[in-house]
């Protein structure tokens, strides 16, 4: 695993865009794996300012997203569909269709789960993979005790992500307590993996999926097995690293 360290989340941030735009620019039609969160969203600013620039197409391109609340309405501002259409889809030049979720609405979400994984298959594998890594060391929604060779599912979401993603919720109303995620193996399917993680509240969950042993108990720690995984930070989620002189530390005056 490739251990990238940045001064700052900004910093890291732009180090990430710059991966997609060597992606793209050396396959056009990739096939792109992304995520959502907080942390996910300086990276589409950035992608959108490069595209604007000129400097980025998505004309060929197709993305599977990782994962989808069970049980919204598909019109609900909280879905992942909204998310991505507000964040990246509607500013950018994907073509029509060429942008997939695993769908939430399904009143057979098991059959949807296969049906997404099948479609990953169809169009895969998935060039690059974009995640986000938990606190608990979860990616995607594989949370603790997930298996390793978990394949796109039904997944019961932890107290600690619920918790987590509450902010994005109005007081009273209700949130989802499930979701349809890729799995831990379909992600390790990808030819490659770029996990982004900032702040001090992710360097237990860093120092565990870098130096730690592989384990349910820390879903992230999978990604030990992947021939090209990079995992890019900031230098506050990087403060529980104990190899440190290991890792490629960018210094100050990156851009």
């Amino acid at each position: 695993m490739r251990v990238i360290i940045h001064r700052d989340a900004e910093a890291a941030t732009r180090a990430v865009s710059a991966f997609f735009a060597e992606q793209l620019a050396a396959k056009p039609a990739s096939v792109l794996g992304l995520a959502t969160g907080g942390t996910m969203e300086g990276v589409y600013a950035e992608l959108i300012e490069l595209y604007r620039a000129g400097k980025m197409s998505f004309a060929k391109a197709r993305s599977f997203n990782l994962d989808e609340y069970l049980g919204l309405p598909a019109d609900h501002p909280q879905t992942y569909r909204h998310y991505m259409d507000e964040r990246l889809f509607r500013h950018v030049d994907f073509p029509p269709n060429a942008t997939h979720l695993p769908d939430g609405t399904s009143a057979d979400p098991e059959k949807a789960a296969e049906d997404y994984e099948a479609l990953i298959a169809r169009y895969g594998p998935i060039d690059l993979q974009l995640l986000g890594l938990g606190a608990n060391g979860h990616i995607g929604f594989n949370e603790p005790s997930s298996s390793l060779g978990s394949r796109t599912r039904i997944k019961t979401l932890t107290h600690a992500t619920i918790e987590a993603n509450g902010r994005f919720f109005e007081d009273g109303e209700w949130q989802p307590h499930q979701a349809l995620t890729m799995g831990i193996a379909t992600i390790l399917d990808a030819r490659s993996v770029l996990v982004l993680a900032f702040g001090a509240g992710k360097a237990e969950a860093v120092a565990q999926v870098v130096e730690g042993p592989i384990s349910a108990r820390w879903p992230g720690t999978a990604l030990q097995m992947h021939r090209h995984a990079t995992l890019v930070l900031d230098e506050a989620a990087a403060s529980d690293l104990t190899m440190r002189d290991y890792y490629q530390w960018v210094q100050a005056n990156d851009g």
